[in-house]
């Protein structure tokens, strides 16, 4: 297969990869033998090494067992970012139970589908989040045998941890969860009646978690992630940084890790190079992010466009010293050009660059190179990753032609947990390579450098001209008084569809619907510049802050719909 890109690759990033087939266990134990003195997780001033990880995780895979996991069966994690997410992931792994990452910001409702569709025997949760659960666990489709509660005061020392409840229970947010035959607390787990846990057999290819897709184009589906999936991925991603410093890395670990993109970049490739974790469990708590950058001097900075958009405009960044940030991948959304440029500046030349994956695909496959040349999109393919551009009979298109991508590599996916038709129809045999669809449209140049042009399934056609959301993004963005911007296709009995904007406007900052058109006009073809522009206070984000358009979309036929009815 010809691979233009491997020319372009920094100096020291392997053109083979090379990932060494491990399990999940057996990348933590291996780090906590090599830097068992050195801390792993810091969070909120009280620090855990890799040593105390270890043993933790030992336990409490031991308190799973005896709760009865046997290999297989699947335990749900739902918490933020906090030192008992870490222990559980690993413990549950060394129990040989399959991770459910579940989001803390899930409703009962969706909740609910996911501990169905999975079959969770064991849910372990914050204490805030009980409630939730207690709408459900009547619905004899929830499987779950064991309620695991755990709370941000558990993982503080002393005084600290007897603060903490003071002060929920002043902002009445304290939720005291009693311990039954059903319900234990995180510390009954972490009890050494066994300082060992039971052997597991353990192989590779053993699935390690069920990662729930977004849903914005349907129904969730769990893919299932083996242990060698994530392992490799998270080496491609530490081949691709040839200039990490083993033992040596803070990280910021404020991108949630029950998302898979957080899981990999900030927990799993941190663990892989003997990194320390600073955990921020709110990504939202922009001073915290940024009193944490400076007082840990963090060099490793993944993150999603909305935080360094945030950031770029947040009035308290010019107090915070920055300089030590040395790398940032951005991920989970397009990362507009202007966010990536202002960054920069601030602090003082940090490379942020954008990369590109896929829940399916552990997930990273792009990213453009942190030191070397950079080009707009989404960059080059790992080490260990092919990927093509096809037309829609799965036909290679030449170098500059856009098609559907599609990635093939150690990290993809073994298929949908229960669903084989969906797996079918993402997971492509051809020439004993399997390849993932990915559904984005892209193209890819000369040399071999990536971009997306858009979700395949959210292009907008305009009177028959295609219109990607993503490039008239692009230059919302670059107008001074966005902070974000979004665009879909809305009815048109005209053209089909035409493009509207939903705009956030920086603090302070003030434009008119004819302003935005008008500075839309002056930098695209007319068709692809927005017919109309509503002005909201917040987009929609996921979890992993990703606008989510398709819930834009959403409204406005609901909003259609209603007016047609005449309310």
């Amino acid at each position: 297969m010809n691979r233009p890109w491997l020319t372009h690759y920094e100096r020291g990033v392997p053109h083979d990869f090379t990932g060494e087939a491990m399990t999940l266990p057996q990348l933590l134990g291996r780090a906590a033998e090599r830097h068992a003195a050195r801390p792993a997780l810091d969070f909120l001033g009280h620090r855990q090494t890799y040593r105390q990880l270890w043993s933790n995780a030992r336990h409490f895979a031991a308190g799973l067992q005896r709760l009865g996991v046997h290999k297989g069966d699947r335990v749900a994690i739902m918490l933020p970012n906090t030192p008992q997410f870490v222990v559980a992931f690993f413990g549950a792994a060394l129990a040989g139970a399959v991770v459910v990452n579940t989001s803390p910001l899930y409703t009962a409702k969706e909740l609910e589908h996911q501990l169905i569709d999975s079959g969770a025997k064991v849910l372990v949760m914050l204490d805030s989040f009980y409630p939730r659960f207690a709408e459900i666990e009547a619905n004899p489709a929830v499987q779950v045998q064991h309620v695991v509660v755990t709370g941000i005061q558990d993982a503080l020392p002393f005084p600290k941890n007897r603060l903490y409840p003071l002060l929920e229970k002043r902002k009445g947010q304290f939720i005291q969860v009693k311990e039954s035959g059903k319900v234990r607390g995180f510390g009954h787990l972490l009890a050494p009646q066994h300082t060992a846990p039971y052997e597991v057999q353990l192989q590779p290819d053993d699935v390690a978690l069920l990662q729930y897709t977004g849903g914005t184009t349907g129904v969730p589906k769990g893919a299932m992630l083996t242990h060698r999936n994530l392992v490799a991925n998270a080496q491609q991603a530490a081949c691709w940084m040839p200039e990490l410093r083993e033992g040596q890395e803070v990280t910021l670990g404020a991108i949630p890790f029950f998302h898979v993109y957080g899981m990999t970049v900030a927990m799993n490739l941190s663990l892989l190079i003997g990194a320390n974790i600073v955990l921020i469990p709110n990504p939202r708590d922009l001073k915290m992010v940024l009193g944490a950058i400076e007082k840990s001097g963090v060099t490793l900075f993944p993150g999603v466009p909305t935080m360094y958009n945030a950031i770029n405009n947040s009035p308290d960044t010019p107090r915070f010293n920055l300089k030590s940030v040395r790398a940032c991948i951005s991920g989970s959304a397009p990362l507009p050009a202007e966010t990536a440029r202002k960054f920069r500046e601030l602090t003082g030349g940090a490379n942020l660059v954008e990369g590109y994956g896929l829940t399916e695909s552990s997930p990273i496959t792009h990213t453009n190179p942190v030191s070397g040349e950079q080009r707009p999109g989404i960059g080059l393919p790992l080490p260990g990753i092919d990927a093509s551009i096809r037309n829609d009979q799965g036909e290679e298109v030449p170098a500059g032609e856009v098609g559907e991508l599609w990635v093939a590599g150690p990290n993809i996916m073994a298929g949908y947990w229960q669903r084989p038709q969906d797996t079918a129809h993402t997971i492509r045999e051809e020439g004993g390579v399997r390849w993932l669809l990915t559904g984005d449209l892209a193209r890819m140049d000369e040399d071999g450098y990536f971009s997306i042009v858009d979700r395949k399934k959210e292009l907008i056609l305009v009177g028959g001209h295609n219109v990607y959301p993503r490039e008239v993004e692009e230059v919302l963005y670059q107008h001074p008084a966005v902070l974000e911007g979004a665009v879909i296709g809305v009815a048109d009995a005209y053209r089909g569809e035409q493009v509207k904007a939903f705009v956030v406007l920086k603090p302070e900052m003030q434009a008119s619907e004819a302003e935005i058109i008008d500075f839309c006009k002056r930098h695209l073809s007319p068709y692809k510049a927005p017919r109309r522009v509503e002005f909201r206070g917040a987009l929609p984000l996921s979890a992993a802050g990703k606008v989510l358009r398709r819930v834009l979309a959403d409204e406005e036929k609901a909003n259609a719909a209603a007016l047609s009815a005449g309310y």
